[in-house]
């Protein structure tokens, strides 16, 4: 580890001691952190890990007298209970976070208890667990009915700010091709801007959810500063002062969404791109009814003009058909998926074990496809009986993926059926939660669509790739999950619902 890291984490370790708000804030704006790696006495880590390990470290010693307590009173181990105003309140999705470590811990084993399935149930399971636990007791010390809402800036800050540096990154690859390691997508013709991660579908799989979530929060930011605004009269300096920092703050917020689009666009990336613009739908429905009906106007048009031009027609049929050669390739990842699944009953019900996918698969994997990029009509006829160069032309290669590319199959392989359906209920108690606060909470009733939209953003990305299996990614789908959990407790049903609460920042 060198001298700088390790002053680093000095430095963090201190800023932990000190304000652990702010450590926690920090390691949430800094989420591609995951991408500087050492090693400790030959374990391997990476920064991002290090500081959520180091402010629960902190967290546990400044409060185990309180732990202890918990434990001998048989309420909980450390996720079970946490106060509110005083009170103790069940925790959110303990019981789903309990069972999702113990079927992870079980997939070590069907993969052998091999040192890459301790990694990846570390980063991917045991500390987006710690870091939800982190948030709700950190940022959830509130009393219910205040409306301070101080978890709200302290979450959608950091994760504003972190959008903003990978867009701004991403942009600058754009019109530069710098930093883009890769010759092809370097090229200025084929050029997929790849911001700090490896490759270009990362930039859409961190910024598509963030997208949604940053619009459910600026559309709360700027009807809070109209309904203050017409009930103000002649405003004195504080006002005029605290009315422009809410105009700055819309505007950067707004900087932020556009940029990540941008992002999103440079990169390429087909299946955010279509995620964002499913979450934007819904929350065009969800949000109120003049926007309801200019999204239900604008689909309409947008349909319209899909059916009369046949080329933007037969390109949306192509896709939504994956008839496209990343459709294809994903269609065959899925084909040989289920074959490895389905021959084998242990591997129906256990999955491959965690990161075995790629040596389960081998034995039915093809090396390749044959795909008719030139649309020709007698295409199936002429593989079979041209010759070789015609054959040749027409065969793409497909390697051998981490994982399947479709977040059941992902889950399914990786953690078994008991996995698999763990995660869509996780995902559906999410929504369930979200639509009853869509109903019964006002004051924080468009951020809800936000965080609902960026799941579904989650959601539908995940059909064709891999939006949890990332250090990134499965910190933010707990952050989401955090965040909703946090609303929900600050908003139990039997507070009044027309009591409406403020989410200025």
């Amino acid at each position: 580890m060198s001298t700088l890291l390790s002053f680093y984490l000095i430095f963090y370790f201190i800023l932990a001691k000190i304000r652990l708000d702010w450590a926690v804030m920090l390691f949430i704006a800094a989420l591609p952190t995951y991408l500087i790696r050492f090693s400790i006495l030959g374990i391997p880590f990476t920064l991002l890990e290090a500081m959520i390990l180091i402010s629960f470290a902190v967290w546990v010693v400044a409060n185990y007298r309180q732990l202890i307590a918990n434990l001998r009173q048989a309420v909980a181990v450390p996720f079970g209970r946490l106060r509110r105003g005083g009170e103790k309140v069940r925790y959110p999705f303990d019981l789903e976070i309990i069972l999702l470590l113990i079927i992870s811990f079980v997939a070590i084993a069907v993969a052998g208890f091999s040192d890459s399935a301790f990694g990846i149930w570390k980063a991917y399971f045991f500390e987006p667990a710690l870091v939800f636990i982190l948030v709700l007791n950190v940022f959830g010390k509130f009393s219910v009915g205040t409306g301070h809402a101080l978890f709200l800036r302290k979450i959608l800050w950091p994760l504003a700010i972190s959008a903003f540096a990978v867009s701004v990154f991403a942009i600058y690859q754009k019109f530069t091709g710098h930093f883009i390691f890769n010759e092809l997508w370097a090229a200025e013709k084929t050029r997929r801007v790849t911001s700090f991660f490896g490759y270009p579908n990362a930039v859409g799989l961190y910024l598509g959810p963030l997208v949604m979530v940053m619009t459910g929060w600026i559309a709360g930011q700027i009807r809070n500063f109209k309904d203050k605004n017409s009930k103000s009269q002649a405003p004195n300096n504080k006002q005029i002062t605290n009315y422009k920092l809410q105009i700055t703050k819309i505007v950067f917020i707004t900087v932020i969404i556009l940029a990540s689009l941008l992002s999103i666009y440079f990169a390429k990336s087909e299946g955010a791109l279509v995620a964002v613009a499913v979450g934007m739908l819904l929350f065009g429905v969800l949000a109120g009814k003049k926007i309801r009906w200019a999204t239900v106007l604008l689909i309409f048009i947008a349909g319209l003009g899909i059916i009369m031009s046949q080329p933007t027609r037969d390109y949306a049929v192509k896709k939504i058909t994956l008839h496209d050669l990343s459709g294809e390739i994903r269609k065959q990842q899925w084909r040989e998926t289920w074959q490895m699944m389905a021959i084998s009953p242990a591997r129906f019900i256990f999955g491959t074990g965690l990161a075995n996918y790629q040596n389960a698969i081998e034995p039915y994997h093809q090396e390749g496809i044959f795909f008719n990029k030139d649309n020709d009509p007698d295409f199936c006829r002429k593989i079979v009986i041209f010759d070789d160069k015609y054959r040749a032309e027409h065969w793409q290669p497909v390697e051998v993926y981490l994982y399947p590319h479709n977040i059941l199959l992902n889950f399914w392989t990786e953690l078994g059926l008991a996995g698999m359906l763990l995660f869509i209920w996780i995902i559906g108690k999410f929504f369930i939660i979200g639509l009853k606060l869509y109903r019964r909470v006002m004051g924080y009733k468009l951020l809800v669509i936000g965080l609902l939209c960026g799941m579904v953003a989650v959601a539908v990305h995940g059909i064709v790739d891999v939006p949890y299996f990332k250090n990134d990614l499965a910190v933010m789908f707990w952050l989401l999950v955090a965040m909703m959990s946090l609303v929900n407790l600050e908003n139990p049903p039997q507070i009044n619902k027309s009591f409406h609460k403020s989410t200025n920042s």
